[in-house]
């Protein structure tokens, strides 16, 4: 059973990679989320995705995807060293996720927190494509929790530990690119919206597609 499973939803990953996900938007032309909720409905089939975020590697996209229809597409940042799982890497997560907690209620665009905190300064966005070397966590925290044992959940895996975020970044400029430690790095409005869009328990998957 485990072997036919693994084979279909092999089998679902090559047919999501040949399609390429041409231009998805919010009408859902492209047809991703019907592949997306396929290859979901399998891998976790004892979860329910009526509304989940879909973090895709390779696009730099996040979608907001809610009632078989996306409902919001951003540009991103994800870990300039790639995909993994291990503590110390700075590498970006791969798999099921939840949003574990919303952090920055009510804080101005730009906000600066330091391990959560609001530290009452704003930093400055920079637009263009350059690295600021600061790595600051701007404006809005959804905090991410791994789903599956021994890939983000558990010992030096685990993305809570590792505190993985969904956040704001002063580096504007480089959304679209890989550019964060780890984090997936959004615009400070865009986060803003995308935090009240949202609720605590959400999922969150991510894939390197």
């Amino acid at each position: 059973m485990n072997v036919r499973k693994n084979t279909i939803i092999t089998g679902l990953l090559l047919l999501l990679l040949c399609t390429g996900f041409r231009s998805p938007n919010t009408s859902d032309k492209s047809g991703l989320v019907e592949f997306l909720l396929d290859y979901l409905s399998i891998k976790y089939a004892n979860k329910t995705f009526n509304e989940f975020l879909y973090v895709a590697v390779q696009r730099q996209q996040l979608f907001h995807v809610k009632n078989h229809r996306i409902v919001g597409t951003f540009n991103i940042s994800t870990s300039k060293y790639g995909i993994g799982c291990e503590s110390g890497s700075e590498k970006t997560p791969i798999g099921l996720h939840t949003i574990d907690t919303k952090i920055g209620d009510g804080a101005p665009i730009g906000t600066i927190f330091k391990e959560r905190r609001n530290t009452g300064r704003v930093a400055t966005i920079v637009t263009a494509p350059t690295s600021t070397n600061t790595d600051d966590v701007t404006t809005r925290i959804l905090w991410l929790k791994g789903m599956e044992s021994g890939l983000n959940r558990g010992g030096r895996n685990d993305s809570k530990s590792r505190c993985i975020y969904i956040h704001g970044t002063p580096e504007e400029g480089l959304l679209g690119t890989p550019a964060s430690h780890g984090c997936i790095r959004m615009k400070n409005t865009e986060v803003a919206d995308l935090y009240e869009a949202v609720q605590e328990g959400m999922y969150v998957v991510i894939l390197n597609n």
